[in-house]
């Protein structure tokens, strides 16, 4: 709300770079104190991510390698949402395409949120399934990785030690076991 005290007005945007996974935009901004200036904003698409918790307790994941940060761990299932598409049915869907394990029943929204807002748009919608069934291998040969049910007893560990990747994995894990507390 511009009303608010301290926030920002805009007074337009033009992109420099578009393509389906990013674009790279300057927003004429003023902020709080008066200054105004072309603010470099990142405009990311969005992203559906399955929790896939069994009656174990043990999350679905991928143990796999991410070259932008050039480190191994686990994250959880998803990707980009199609356009038309609906998120939970992204989730579900790139579940089983990364992992070959088919998400059962409808999935429960657990958590939108924004990993990044103070330059960066990244929508993040997180869907959470009690099961799921093994349908074979999977089938995204650029997804690849280990893929296994890790014990939510680890998720504090596995924080501590830098191997849950991604804001995705973090957020969701810690929002269900922090929601789902006894």
């Amino acid at each position: 709300m511009v009303d608010e005290v301290g926030a920002w007005r805009t007074y337009g945007e033009r992109l420099v770079y578009d393509n389906r996974w990013v674009q790279l935009a300057l927003v004429d901004v003023q902020a709080p104190n008066g200054n105004r200036w072309e603010y470099h904003v990142v405009h990311l698409a969005r992203i559906a991510i399955a929790l896939v918790v069994n009656d174990r307790d043990e999350a679905l994941m991928l143990w796999r390698y991410r070259f932008a940060t050039k480190q191994w761990g686990y994250e959880l299932l998803g990707g980009l949402v199609d356009d038309g598409e609906d998120s939970a049915a992204t989730a579900a869907r790139e579940a089983a395409e990364e992992s070959g394990w088919q998400p059962t029943g409808e999935g429960k929204h657990l958590v939108s949120f924004e990993p990044l807002p103070g330059q960066v748009t990244a929508p993040m919608d997180v869907y959470l399934w009690r099961g799921a069934e093994h349908i074979g291998d999977p089938t995204d040969t650029e997804e690849v990785g280990r893929v296994e049910w890790v014990p939510l007893s680890r998720v504090n560990e596995l924080a501590q030690r830098q191997e849950l990747l991604g804001s995705g994995t973090l957020v969701a894990l810690l929002y269900y076991l922090n929601s789902h507390k006894a």
